[in-house]
């Protein structure tokens, strides 16, 4: 009898020792908070670039072969819409230059900066809706800088981003509302925008940690300022084709040429 009552002390004593030893509930880490999903601090901005060691790229996009015929966009379901244009208008999907160069196309340094931090301009960014359309069709802005919407036109819109690697979100703004003020904390290459009132609205932003960047215009030809000297990777985005990318290397006081070519 002795016997066995010792034998049921060292089972319920050996079972209290496997409990003691990791059978509860799993600790918290040190501090006594978990650190999952905690925001990186933000990295202070780089000393500023010398000007004497500072080069550029310019450049131009050419565009070869048959351009294809941007359709009329009908209105027609929205009158305020239809009389806010005088003229048809048409999809601003691809539009050639006479010069044969693209425009609408974002051009960024796509690698070369390493570690290099810049500081967010104090300047905003405007958005327009006018004629119920985005203008302009394809902008650049930087992390944190600030975007401000407005609509010029007489109907309400409702501005919808479509990000991957930012916050998605969705407002209405009424005619003679006021002004939407938003910014993008994260870079991300493109994120489309529309208006889920009107389909054919579309406007594209690229968003930059640094300010080497730029859009295209009317000669399709670009240019990315006070670069540090170095090897760079140059990256070309467009709705429609898609993306290129080109390496260049910058000296102090001189321009690298980046010349791309799309094929319709």
């Amino acid at each position: 009898m002795i016997q066995t009552k010792l034998s049921w002390l060292s089972v319920f004593t050996l079972a209290i020792a496997l409990t003691g030893c990791g059978g509860g509930q799993e600790s918290a880490p040190a501090g006594g908070a978990s650190t999952e999903g905690a925001a990186a601090p933000a990295a202070a901005p780089s000393a500023p670039i010398d000007p004497a060691t500072a080069g550029s790229v310019t450049g131009k996009v050419a565009f070869t072969g048959q351009a294809p015929a941007n359709p009329v966009i009908r209105m027609d379901a929205t009158p305020a819409c239809a009389q806010a244009n005088s003229e048809p208008v048409h999809a601003d999907e691809v539009l050639v230059n006479g010069n044969g160069t693209l425009r609408n196309v974002f051009v960024y340094v796509k690698d070369g900066l390493g570690g290099r931090t810049f500081p967010a301009p104090a300047e905003e960014v405007e958005i327009d809706q006018q004629g119920c359309m985005y203008r302009p069709h394809v902008l650049g802005v930087m992390v944190g800088q600030k975007v401000r919407i407005k609509n010029a036109d007489s109907t309400n819109h409702n501005v919808h981003p479509m990000p991957t690697n930012n916050r998605e979100w969705n407002v209405s703004q009424p005619p003679g509302g006021e002004d939407l003020i938003r910014d993008f904390p994260r870079a991300e290459v493109m994120i489309p925008v529309k208006c889920n009132v009107h389909p054919w609205m579309k406007t594209y932003v690229g968003v930059s940690a640094h300010p080497f960047f730029a859009v295209t215009g009317e000669d399709g030809s670009f240019e990315l300022k006070g670069l540090p000297a170095g090897e760079y990777t140059i990256g070309i985005w467009h709705e429609k084709y898609g993306t290129q990318e080109m390496k260049v290397t910058v000296e102090a006081q001189k321009a690298a040429t980046a010349d791309f070519s799309i094929t319709g």
